[in-house]
């Protein structure tokens, strides 16, 4: 049985039957069915249907921000501009799929030769909760544009966020089981890689959810892209701009209560500037204001699950037992719901087990550091390498430190983001392959090379 439970209360609102394997095979055959003709429709009436898919979008960005806040604790103002970011991302490539998927021409072979980039099949989606519209449209928006189907294994906590995706896509026009959320659990995901007519999967998760599906993925030689986990690291310069750098430290870290991949985790402060640094967050943390994600006014809700909570207060507990010193928060609180407060915690030693781990929830480390060097190696010592951020007034500074960061993006002077500008993704074991931008809708489409001799 898969649940929609709201994290605020801890009660169930809607439960919903677990599909059996003879549903998902039939739902895989109908979308094989599907997929035919989609993959022969023309760029401008693919783009069509993602231009009316952002517009309903923008028109139920209210009700469905209500749903997110209902279902995984996300503030409805956060909620409602991830629903504009989610139609953003249809827009681009509505606007930008002809120029990426372009065939381009290469000299020097034969009398003519070509690179073409061609519709796969099936895409196997599995995402996360944390933000349940955005990281779907992120891969169906491409995946669409470049003709192929797209099935759905969303988090088992956000079943009514999955189906609204669903629903809104069929609104648009998309024609019927060309995009199918699929009720199913964890179990059931190697069955539907095995499927003939399944291309391939991207996972947004944790890393021991990315290397199970990866190794599903090589067993059946299916194409695959993972964007895993982050623990990234936040370097503070001893010439920075305070305001802005805690303004942007709290933010970070705190958004959407900390459960995001590419949230700023470890801060790296120069010992110049620590001190300062350390009070300025503690009061801008203090000043958030936690409680009911549909309240307007809320900026941290709960946490998704208590489960998750209780992982998150077992982090704590071992970086206090390491030697970290608490300077806020640190405790569960009393009351219904999932909710955690905003924590800092300094002294932690670095080589600790926890020091390397992904801390999903609103908690910081704040490390001290006393030359660039020792930032560069500690920004460096995590299995991660996801995103990352260097904050100096010197620009110069900042892009050859940014240089030596070992990660799939770093920010200088800002907060590490995702847009469909840019590719997003990570290296290490924050995954592989890239979303967004060109390289996003190339993932999953065959590169095929033609010559005319």
């Amino acid at each position: 049985m898969i649940q929609s439970m709201n994290p605020a209360t801890g009660q169930v609102v809607e439960t919903f039957d677990e599909w059996s394997e003879d549903q998902t095979r039939g739902a895989l055959d109908d979308v094989a069915a599907a997929w035919k003709p989609w993959s022969a429709t023309s760029l401008s009436e693919r783009a069509a249907i993602l231009r009316r898919t952002a517009e309903i979008l923008r028109e139920k960005r209210v009700e469905l921000a209500d749903l997110m806040a209902l279902e995984m604790g996300k503030p409805v103002t956060q909620g409602r501009l991830e629903i504009d970011k989610s139609a953003l991302v249809c827009d681009h490539y509505a606007d930008n799929a002809g120029h990426y998927l372009a065939p381009e021409p290469v000299d020097g072979v034969g009398s003519k030769a070509f690179v073409s980039y061609e519709p796969l099949g099936t895409v196997l989606a599995v995402m996360p909760w944390n933000f349940p519209f955005w990281q779907v449209f992120r891969i169906a928006a491409p995946s669409l544009m470049a003709g192929n189907a797209m099935v759905l294994k969303h988090a088992s906590n956000v079943p009514q966020c999955a189906l609204s995706i669903e629903r809104v896509l069929a609104q648009a026009g998309l024609p019927h089981n060309v995009f199918r959320t699929l009720m199913i659990g964890a179990g059931q995901v190697e069955n539907v890689l095995a499927h003939d007519s399944v291309a391939g999967v991207c996972l947004t998760g944790s890393d021991a959810a990315g290397r199970n599906v990866a190794s599903l993925a090589g067993r059946h030689l299916k194409r695959s892209v993972m964007e895993l986990g982050g623990s990234d690291p936040f370097v503070v310069l001893e010439d920075a701009d305070l305001d802005k750098a805690v303004q942007v430290a709290v933010c970070s870290r705190c958004k959407n209560t900390g459960q995001a991949c590419i949230a700023a985790k470890r801060f790296i402060v120069m010992d110049s500037v620590y001190d300062e640094f350390v009070a300025r967050m503690k009061k801008g943390m203090e000043a958030l204001r936690v409680g009911d994600p549909a309240d307007p006014e809320t900026y941290m809700g709960p946490m998704a699950t208590e489960t998750l909570r209780a992982e998150l207060q077992d982090q704590v507990d071992r970086c206090i037992a390491a030697g970290g010193t608490l300077v806020l928060g640190g405790g569960i609180p009393d009351g219904p719901g999932a909710f955690y407060p905003p924590t800092i915690i300094t002294d932690v030693p670095s080589h600790a087990p926890v020091a390397q781990e992904e801390l999903f929830g609103p908690v910081a480390l704040v490390f001290k550091v006393f030359c660039e060097q020792e930032a560069i190696d500690l920004a460096n010592a995590t299995p991660y390498g996801l995103g990352g951020s260097v904050w100096t007034s010197d620009r110069e500074k900042g892009l050859e430190m940014a240089a030596r960061i070992k990660a799939g993006s770093v920010f200088v002077n800002a907060l590490v983001s995702s847009t469909p500008l840019l590719p997003f993704g990570g290296i290490k074991a924050s995954g592989y392959g890239r979303e967004l931008a060109a390289w996003g809708i190339r993932e999953f489409v065959n590169v095929k090379t033609t010559v005319a001799g």
